[in-house]
């Protein structure tokens, strides 16, 4: 006999399938005025910022203001989650709207980028007459792979291309599309050209000239990621607010702090400043009341000789873990959706959501099909108020560990970790105890089998490359 869970997974499933069928060109939520102009889309996303770093969820020690007008005039969400709990596999999620147990990129792994035959928003928004454009930490491909961003419908890239790379704040080159630009000032560990600042200038001029057609900019701006380091105006409102503390850098060649508090709230505030220079644009080329502005992070608040930080800053939110943690901490995001006339200024929603989401949603917001190969749902009715919301069964999360995985899952209430697939799994109640402090496991053996059967199926094999490629090690990118 089926299980109330078991009986919902099949509705959900049957609700899925109609679902795709339903999503068809011009059937999206700005097709209700045939004349009106396709929304453009700004995705900004983060890198390492917990969401209890920003004064909208709490923040005190920060100043975010130009964040926090995107939660004043918007939509902020309490429970959003990154696609993993590392950049390179949320990045992944992200873009292809597929869960790690079947997205290509499910690692920090040099040697894993997206295959000619993933479909990315990028490509689906490109296919449908937008300018497509991507500003700061690729991740998922470079020169010679399948997953060259301008190979999966950016139609132009500036910016590091994979992840290690953008640790840096003053490389000594950077991409643009397939040109490796030189940044001679900064060889010698000279500090002339910030490439935070380098990358944003590259996408104000993107949305500058594209404001006059349907434009779709992908902004992974690469601060607050370590290492640490800001220029000395960020830091300037900061100096001698807080305990001098010197946070170093244990990775030779990164750059470390004397004044690491400091320096955090400056990069977050130097972060804020541009996200209100793009708010600022819109507004001057007169494109904000048709633009839907998102901002998030890939995952959560940094760890390891960074937890001091953390703690003062609680950046976690009191949640349990950080990056590299299936707990929430490391999973949770800041999530805020500002989108004019459509959703409510000053809104906050706590519906349950993930990054594959995103490309169900881009896609129902331009009005073209969404692939029916996706892990995620369309979030247009929350952000709108029209129409019903679908829930998911469950949202899944995997990571290799060696010769078996890690994993997690969260179904309704309940969250299972399992640091090991060799390991017990653990079981919260969020709705009770979101810091997961209690393991209820014990207290309730079937509500744990039917998550951890839940994740069993959520797992299928990665595909490999077709074909040989070229293979680039991390050390050809140190600065």
């Amino acid at each position: 006999m089926l299980s109330n869970l078991h009986l919902f997974h099949v509705a959900w499933t049957t609700a899925l399938v109609f679902a795709a069928l339903l999503v068809r060109p011009g059937s999206s939520v700005q097709a209700e005025d045939s004349g009106a102009a396709r929304p453009n889309i700004v995705f900004i996303m983060a890198d390492d910022l917990g969401h209890g770093a920003l004064g909208c969820y709490g923040q005190g020690k920060i100043a975010t203001p130009h964040i926090d007008r995107i939660a004043a005039e918007g939509m902020l969400f309490t429970q959003a989650y990154a696609g993993s709990h590392v950049c390179q596999p949320s990045r992944s999620v992200l873009m292809t709207g597929l869960h790690t147990g079947h997205t290509p990129v499910r690692a920090n792994d040099t040697q894993q980028f997206l295959l000619d035959e993933d479909v990315t928003i990028s490509e689906l928004l490109k296919s449908a007459g937008y300018a497509t454009g991507g500003f700061g930490k690729w991740g998922l491909g470079y020169e010679g792979t399948s997953g060259h961003p301008n190979r999966q419908g950016f139609d132009e890239f500036y910016g590091q291309y994979l992840q290690v790379h953008a640790h840096f704040y003053y490389p000594f080159w950077v991409w643009h599309n397939e040109e490796k630009v030189m940044l001679p000032e900064n060889e010698g560990r000279k500090q002339a050209r910030y490439i935070a600042d380098e990358t944003h200038e590259h996408a104000i001029d993107f949305i500058r000239r594209n404001h006059d057609t349907p434009f779709f900019a992908y902004l992974p701006y690469i601060i607050p990621h370590v290492e640490l380091v800001v220029p000395e105006e960020s830091e300037e409102p900061y100096r001698g607010e807080f305990p001098k503390v010197r946070i170093d850098d244990p990775r030779e060649g990164y750059l470390g702090s004397e004044d690491g508090l400091t320096t955090f709230a400056g990069m977050v505030s130097r972060l804020d400043d541009q996200v209100g220079e793009v708010l600022d644009l819109l507004e001057e080329l007169g494109v904000a009341d048709n633009t839907v502005v998102i901002f998030t992070s890939d995952n959560g608040a940094q760890g390891g000789a960074w937890q001091e930080m953390n703690a003062y800053f609680d950046s976690t939110g009191g949640l349990r873990g950080n990056k590299g943690s299936f707990y929430e901490g490391g999973l949770r995001v800041p999530f805020l959706v500002r989108w004019p006339g459509r959703v409510e200024a000053g809104s906050t929603s706590d519906h349950v959501c993930c990054f594959q989401d995103m490309l169900p949603t881009c896609c129902e917001i331009a009005g073209i099909e969404s692939p029916a190969e996706t892990d995620g749902i369309s979030i247009v009715p929350t952000l709108t108020g029209e129409g019903s919301q679908t829930a998911h069964l469950a949202l899944y999360w995997e990571y290799p560990r060696g010769e078996t995985i890690g994993r997690a899952a969260r179904m309704g209430k309940w969250k299972a970790v399992q640091v090991r697939t060799d390991q017990p799994a653990e079981l919260y109640d969020l709705m009770t105890d979101p810091a997961e402090s209690t393991n209820v496991a014990a207290e309730h053996p079937a509500i744990l089998r039917e998550v951890v059967s839940y994740m069993d199926g959520a797992h299928v094999a990665p595909r490999e490359p077709a074909g040989p490629v070229i293979r680039t090690g991390v050390s050809d990118y140190v600065r």
